[in-house]
């Protein structure tokens, strides 16, 4: 036979046999490794033994190509005990000669170990010369056969491989397939495939280990794989624990240990280099040149194919991305051939249109939409006639199933890289539900913030619980005016009052929440939350008391009674929303504070006051504003007190004279009332009302103070003050 596992076994039994020995080994060389290999021991050591050729007893012998007689194998120094010492054998002497082919040459080594009668001599010497020649034919032959069977196989992965990495196209299988060819091919524990990403100028690994999985990305020339890649060369490590480019935090992480590695770039015939293969751990010994020429081989087919299946995913990608477009879009995209018939629609197309996709395709857009919709047939003529984009804006589509829709329309004509008309493309934007959320909230939105409404789709009229400040505003003395005034004056106005704080509002971005009698309720943050909304309430209050003094001094000249208002602010949370029944729906707040707000505005005729507010309405000012604490009250209805304050920054000097004297003298009373101090109270509010005899909070105060002179409260006053305010 010429089957090595078969010779070296046979070949060893003889030699002990004819030298009577106690054991025998055989070694033969080989080329790619520079080793000497024995594929099976005496005494049932199993596997390959590899070492260097010039090691050892056999290995000097190897190298000399003359034979050795060894009285005494431990008092050599070339002796290696290892073995010894694993198995408990004592080798005592030795007989070692070269395996010479009939050229001459050294193809490798025979030993014979303890001969059992003494020691071994030159007869001996010359019997295991004459068998080793003996041998060296069978020897020679049996390796060229192994050698010659081992790269049938070889080519006949490279070309099952080959065959099935060309039929591949996507990559993820692909690169498996690449993977495990190569550790199949070199005999090897583990691969793994990095590809390059020139974008981020990467390589990063699809396959590691066999397994698809997350990337792991490397610069393009860090670690061996980038030094790889860099210097376009293979590398071979026979030992990585002794390479100092090797990175051994990889094994300390999966556990693995690399002893040896191959890698090996992978470029195509025009040079475009796409990433590197690596194996690691070759079963039998370090990977050989002749190991290198074959990855290199199979390298090469791999990077075309890797190449090829990388294109395919960018076009499949692409396209998918494209598909995912189409898919995500809210607007109906319809693409047409130059004759107009319907190619391509996507979902919202089918949607917007009221069909299917399978409705639509193959048929004219004359024969879907056009008898009912010239508007659209034109536009076709007209991009077809001059290239140019046609836009209908808020223009009705009528449909075959359901009302019309109201859409704006693009057409545009679809061109290829030649400039070549190849069809055409109509985008459909449904605009229906913004008309009529337009419509809706411009009765009660400035038209900045119907715009942001939209911009959200309308989202935020949801209901929603957020913290807003509510300003009531009504007209001192209506009814009585509505009697002198009788109807049609009545109407007149009110139209002309509500004008001129509706603008006021609006220019705040308030929210006009509605009107009740002669009563204007505005939120202010409930559909876009700022941090100015406290401030631009406040605002709207004094802005309309300016606006009042303006619309006043018109009905004067002509005539007409002035109109007084008072204006109520509280801040806090409420609930927002679209509130009411399917058929009617208004967008309003409910909650205590709504209340507070409107208690307060009823408050002010008790006070006197034009504008008041909450502490927490004051609390939350971002800007100076003038204001004067009035009072605690506890409203009616309410669980805890408020602390209300006046603001004053729309007052004039006839408005509100010798104000710097009256509002020292009014702070400083309200200290000693709080202290329970009657009669020194009474004195600081005589002294403000001294100052502006009009100032009914000074008045009040007064009084309280006089009453409570007389008959004071009670040890558990907390100075709140319950006050009616219908």
């Amino acid at each position: 036979t010429l089957s090595l596992d078969v010779l070296f076994p046979r070949l060893m039994e003889v030699v002990s046999e004819t030298l009577n020995a106690e054991r025998s080994s055989l070694f033969l060389y080989d080329p790619d490794t520079e080793e000497l290999f024995s594929r099976v021991m005496q005494d049932s050591i199993v596997g390959e033994v590899r070492f260097p050729s010039h090691l050892g007893v056999a290995g000097a012998v190897f190298a000399s190509g003359k034979a050795e007689i060894i009285d005494d194998a431990y008092a050599d120094a070339r002796f290696n005990r290892d073995i010894d010492e694993k198995t408990g054998y004592v080798t005592r002497n030795m007989l070692c000669v070269p395996i010479k082919n009939k050229g001459g040459d050294v193809i490798g080594v025979t030993q014979a170990l303890n001969k059992r009668d003494g020691a071994f001599d030159l007869d001996d010497q010359r019997l295991l010369e004459a068998l080793s020649l003996q041998a060296s034919a069978a020897l020679g032959n049996a390796q060229l056969h192994e050698n010659f069977e081992r790269a049938q196989r070889e080519e006949a992965l490279l070309l099952e491989v080959g065959s099935a990495i060309a039929s591949e196209i996507h990559i993820n299988p692909l690169l498996e397939m690449i993977v495990d060819a190569a550790t199949r091919l070199l005999d090897a524990e583990r691969g793994s495939l990095f590809l390059y990403d020139p974008r981020r100028r990467e390589l990063y690994s699809r396959v590691a280990g066999g397994v698809v999985g997350g990337a792991i990305r490397i610069a393009e020339n860090a670690g061996l794989s980038g030094e790889c890649f860099t210097r376009n060369a293979p590398i071979n490590i026979a030992d990585t624990q002794t390479d100092a480019r090797f990175n051994p935090e990889v094994d300390r992480r999966t556990g693995f240990h690399t002893h040896n590695m191959l890698v090996v770039p992978l470029t195509t015939k025009n040079g475009n280099k796409v990433g590197v293969i690596e194996v690691l751990n070759k079963r039998r010994g370090p990977f050989t040149q002749s190991d290198t020429r074959r990855l290199v081989a199979l390298g090469a087919q791999a990077a075309v194919s890797i190449e090829n299946a990388m294109l395919f995913e960018q076009v499949s990608e692409a396209r998918s991305y494209n598909e995912d477009i189409l898919r995500s879009m809210s607007n109906g995209v319809l693409t047409l051939d130059t004759a107009g018939t319907i190619l391509k629609a996507n979902e919202s197309a089918s949607r917007i249109l009221r069909c299917q996709e399978a409705q639509l395709i193959g048929k004219s857009v004359e024969e879907t939409l056009g008898s009912r919709n010239p508007w659209l047939s034109g536009a076709l003529r007209q991009v077809g006639g001059s290239g140019k984009t046609v836009i209908a804006m808020d223009t009705e589509l009528a449909l075959d199933h359901g009302p019309a829709v109201s859409v704006n329309a693009t057409t545009l004509s679809l061109r290829n890289a030649h400039n070549q008309p190849i069809g055409f493309l109509v985008v459909i934007e449904d605009v229906t539900r913004e008309k009529r959320l337009r419509s809706t909230m411009s009765r009660y939105l400035s038209h900045a913030v119907v715009e942001k409404v939209l911009e959200n789709d309308g989202e935020m009229l949801d209901g929603v619980d957020r913290e807003v400040s509510v300003l009531f505003s009504d007209i001192r003395g209506f009814s009585a005016m509505t009697e002198k005034l009788g109807a049609r004056e009545t109407v007149s106005m009110l139209n002309q009052y509500f004008g001129c704080m509706v603008d006021v509002v609006y220019a705040h971005n308030g929210i006009l929440d509605k009107f009740i009698g002669d009563m204007i309720m505005a939120v202010f943050g409930s559909v876009f939350p700022g941090e100015d909304d406290v401030d631009s309430a406040v605002a709207v209050g004094t802005k309309m008391m300016s606006a009042l003094g303006e619309l006043n001094a018109r009905r004067v000249a002509a005539n007409h009674a002035p109109i007084r208002i008072g204006v109520g602010i509280g801040t806090g949370r409420v609930v927002a929303g679209n509130i009411g029944s399917p058929r009617r729906l208004d967008y309003t707040v409910i909650g205590e504070k709504v209340n507070l707000a409107e208690r307060l505005e009823a408050a002010t005729k008790f006070y006197g006051a034009g504008i008041l507010i909450c502490d927490t309405t004051a609390s939350r000012l971002r800007r100076s504003v003038r204001l004067r604490e009035i009072d605690i009250v506890r409203m009616p209805g309410m669980n805890h007190p408020v602390t209300v304050y006046e603001v004053l920054d729309h007052h004039t000097e006839e408005s509100f004279p010798r104000g710097e004297l009256v509002l020292p003298a009014f702070a400083e009373g309200i200290r000693q009332y709080r202290l329970r101090q009657w009669s020194r109270a009474a004195k600081s509010f005589r002294e403000a009302l001294a100052a502006n005899s009009a100032d009914q909070p000074s008045r009040i105060y007064v009084e309280r103070c006089e009453r409570f002179g007389s008959q004071p409260p009670g040890a558990d006053w907390d100075g709140v003050a319950n006050i009616r305010t219908s």
